[in-house]
């Protein structure tokens, strides 16, 4: 939970390659719920999200930025190991927002198989 709600306030943390993979789900259904906007979303959501200050920048930021992305809010990448153990880091962040690590890929699926025949036509 404390995990989640740095994400949300920073919108890039680096931890273990273990941990980034058990907090993108979480990251990702809170995401949901933001973009839901009821109540009952906002609570559910407070269940997870530990202050007030992420509270706000979910609902108010982050739910909105996502409104037409189906999910995929979070990229993981890849670090290096860290010094005293050995274990391997990596860097997750909120995808389509200014100053990522790594642009977002272009969109894929019908909109893009449709766009392509269109541009054949």
């Amino acid at each position: 939970r404390t995990m989640v709600t740095q994400l949300i306030e920073h919108e890039r943390i680096r931890t273990t390659l273990p941990k980034a993979k058990e907090l993108r789900r979480v990251a990702e259904q809170v995401v949901t719920m933001a973009k839901q906007g009821d109540e009952p979303a906002r609570k559910r959501a407070q269940s997870i999200v530990r202050t007030e200050e992420a509270m706000t920048k979910l609902f108010d930021v982050v739910g909105p930025r996502y409104a037409l992305r189906e999910g995929g809010y979070t990229r993981i990448l890849k670090a290096d190991f860290r010094k005293g153990d050995g274990a391997e880091m990596a860097v997750i962040e909120y995808v389509d927002r200014p100053g990522e690590m790594r642009k977002a890929k272009p969109p894929t699926g019908i909109e893009a198989a449709r766009a392509a025949f269109e541009a054949q036509a």
